[in-house]
């Protein structure tokens, strides 16, 4: 166990083609069933409410995510944080995007928060510069402004996306950003398990506090506490796949995938609330998705090189 724990400690982030087209696929994966849950998230806040979606979300990914890491080489000490108050800052901030995202489905269609969040990966690119140390290759930024580019015509300013919430969704995207950046950086000494257990708990513990705020609706459905389940395991064990996606490969390279929510979202927002995005989302979409596939590309070109 403490050579486990040594290894975590001493371990050097990388910047190489084959760890970088490993992380993108583990991302790709995660924003999906992160994406997915969103559409069960919406569900249960319109019957149960924010605090309590918030709380058992945080439950139920907190139980699944100690539950598999007890059973893998190093147990369920592999949670225990080596710097407890960044992973803590860190859960901390996460649940406050979460909130934000929840209180604004109450008025918002997931597409278009989606499209609002989209601003994210240029953030996050921009970020790594002085909090990574990372080089920003020039192709990288194209892609990432490409992808920006269509996140300006899904906005239509003073379009439809504007609403009361909008300050408290974009308050919570930009610390979305932090928050993914501090992922690549605890990666360096905190395990994946390690970084989603106190995310899903932070986010337990957050749901108690705007119980007052918000007192649980209707919670005697089955459908409801299946639905709150499903949310919290695939959520847990989603995080801990997109910690080890940020552990292998740049924010910059990642970034660009966060375009991919809006079609796994989007999906959800159809089937089950019957939301229909515009055609300028539809629009945007396609250009942030072909300005990941470039990236995929050109990380590709540089395995073979």
């Amino acid at each position: 166990m403490a050579a486990a724990r040594t290894t975590a400690v001493a371990r050097v982030l990388t910047d190489n083609a084959r760890d970088t087209i490993r992380g993108i696929g583990l991302v790709a994966f995660a924003y999906m069933v992160l994406s997915l849950g969103d559409g069960a998230a919406k569900w249960a806040i319109m019957g149960a409410g924010v605090a309590w979606a918030l709380l058992w979300r945080g439950v139920f990914g907190a139980a699944a995510v100690f539950a598999v890491t007890a059973s893998r080489a190093g147990g369920w000490r592999r949670v225990i944080p080596v710097r407890w108050f960044y992973v803590l800052l860190r859960a901390g901030l996460s649940s406050f995007t979460t909130a934000s995202w929840y209180l604004s489905w109450r008025h918002m269609q997931l597409a278009d928060t989606y499209a609002l969040g989209f601003t994210a990966p240029l953030i996050m690119t921009l970020l790594a510069i002085p909090m990574l140390k990372e080089r920003i290759r020039w192709r990288r930024m194209v892609s990432t402004l490409l992808g920006f580019s269509g996140v300006l015509v899904m906005l239509r300013p003073g379009g439809d996306l504007w609403s009361p919430a909008l300050p408290l969704l974009m308050a919570g995207i930009t610390t979305m950003a932090l928050t993914r950046i501090m992922a690549r950086q605890l990666s360096r000494t905190e395990t994946p398990e390690c970084q989603a257990f106190w995310l899903m708990t932070s986010h337990a513990a957050a749901g108690v506090v705007l119980l007052g705020m918000f007192p649980p609706g209707h919670i005697d459905s089955l459908m409801m506490w299946v639905a709150l389940a499903g949310l919290g395991i695939s959520s847990g064990l989603a995080h801990c796949v997109f910690t080890q996606a940020y552990g292998l490969a740049p924010v910059s390279a990642l970034a660009p995938y966060e375009y991919t929510m809006l079609i796994w979202g989007g999906a959800a927002g159809y089937v089950l609330f019957g939301e229909v995005p515009s055609w300028t989302t539809l629009a945007g979409a396609a250009i942030v998705v072909a300005a990941g596939l470039y990236n995929l590309h050109r990380e590709r070109v540089r395995l073979r090189t």
